[in-house]
């Protein structure tokens, strides 16, 4: 039987075709519209197809480690691109969202030691049904506010180099006008991390509650609990600036984007930099 891992590596080189159509578009000023959707679909369907496996095969829901929840993150993402795509058109969607979406699935499949993408029994921490709750309501979020926040990164580098002589004569009427094209990464930007911001707080509290469950503790100011509030505060500020302060464009983008950053701190620097009581889905040993 084939290995479950090797349909995300599959899955990694649709993410690497759906990025380089889309650069090629833009840079040969070519509608690759119909290869991306595809290849975008069988993207998704492969780490749809791996996570499938694994739940089915192994008897429990593929959260468990660093590896299986990139590859929730990479479908997450993909199904958000694909449905984008669809709904706007714009070419910008894949060409933002393609190179994150092939950083995180390659990184997945071909940084992460083949132990660690095997399925593994799970710890005793890990056996509940708040597995299911907890890690999916965080990843989901996190895809959202990837997304978000990487439209608010895009207002601001388009904000910052529209001026120069060689964006207008190659990018500008590419993309539109420039208000038009701005005013839609505000309004996409705010409307995903809206989206976001709710599975986050469900995410907190179901996780709150399990900790309570496995460790007596409903908040132990663990590394990974400690960003991750930290990260809800910088969200829920942006959302609070834009919905009672009436905050846009660049003031909001500046947040979100720093939003941005402090979400790889909590989802994948804290896996990297620090032991705690989510160890289980760190690199360190």
């Amino acid at each position: 039987m084939i290995p479950d891992y090797i349909f995300s590596l599959l899955g990694s080189i649709a993410s690497f075709l759906v990025m380089s159509f889309s650069w090629f578009g833009v840079i040969f000023q070519k509608k690759f519209s119909s290869l991306i959707r595809t290849f975008l679909f069988i993207g998704n369907f492969f780490f749809f197809l791996t996570l499938f496996l694994r739940w089915i095969t192994e008897k429990y829901f593929p959260l468990s480690n660093l590896y299986e929840s990139l590859i929730f993150l990479c479908w997450c993402i993909s199904l958000i691109s694909f449905f984008l795509e669809i709904k706007t058109g714009s070419r910008l969607i894949t060409l933002i969202l393609s190179p994150i979406l092939f950083f995180l699935a390659a990184f997945s499949s071909l940084s992460l030691p083949i132990e660690m993408q095997k399925a593994s029994p799970l710890v005793p921490s890990l056996q509940s049904n708040w597995l299911m709750m907890h890690v999916s309501m965080m990843m989901i979020s996190y895809s959202f506010l990837i997304v978000g926040s990487l439209f608010s990164l895009l207002f601001l580098s388009l904000q910052f180099f529209s001026t120069s002589i060689l964006f207008q004569k190659n990018f500008q009427n590419f993309f539109f006008q420039k208000t038009y094209l701005l005013e839609s990464l505000d309004i996409w930007s705010y409307r995903v991390i809206g989206l976001g911001f709710p599975f986050l707080t469900i995410g907190i509290i179901a996780g709150a509650v399990w900790a309570n469950e496995a460790w007596g503790s409903y908040w132990s100011w663990d590394p990974k609990e400690t960003w991750a509030l930290i990260t809800w505060l910088f969200f829920a500020s942006y959302l609070h600036a834009r919905i009672l302060k009436g905050w846009r464009g660049q003031k909001s983008a500046l947040l979100a984007a720093c939003g941005f950053f402090v979400l790889w701190v909590c989802y994948l620097g804290v896996n990297f930099l620090s032991k705690g009581l989510h160890s289980y889905g760190s690199l360190l040993t």
